[in-house]
């Protein structure tokens, strides 16, 4: 049985160059899915503190439902309206600390975290995409040492 090939896999033909992935969108991805974890793990804390005053129900539902849209958030971070849904997931995080307050400052640590890896990410995109012109343009002015 043959597996699929992807639309990358397809289109691919030899001495084509590959693709440069984004920084930016990989180390946003990280952080998402990060963040999905402290979801989880900010979770099981407020079931354990107030899983009966609140309701076990909501509290492991409304976590978990929280923790997938984090894992769902790195699929579309490519997109300009995913790293939108990012900065919404910080700010749902932060507002975690009205139901413990601890998550206050864990959910400022990892938005500045978010924030810093966005800011740096797009500088080492910018910065790959001079590297790759600078490159091409050598190897246009001296084809003799080509491969």
């Amino acid at each position: 049985m043959m597996a699929r090939l992807t639309k990358a896999q397809r289109e691919w033909r030899p001495g084509m160059p590959k693709r440069r992935r984004s920084v930016r969108v990989m180390f946003a991805s990280v952080i998402l899915l990060m963040e999905a974890f402290v979801t989880f793990f900010a979770t099981l804390v407020l079931f354990g503190l107030r899983g009966r005053e609140l309701g076990a129900g909501l509290v492991l539902g409304g976590g978990f439902g929280l923790m997938a849209v984090f894992i769902v958030a790195c699929a579309v971070v490519s997109k300009p309206w995913g790293r939108g849904l990012g900065w919404i997931l910080q700010i749902v995080l932060i507002a975690l600390g009205f139901l413990e307050p601890m998550m206050f400052f864990v959910g400022v640590i990892v938005a500045l975290t978010w924030w810093y890896a966005l800011r740096t990410g797009a500088k080492l995109d910018r910065e790959n995409v001079e590297r790759d012109r600078a490159q091409a343009e050598w190897e246009r002015q001296h084809p003799e040492q080509e491969k």
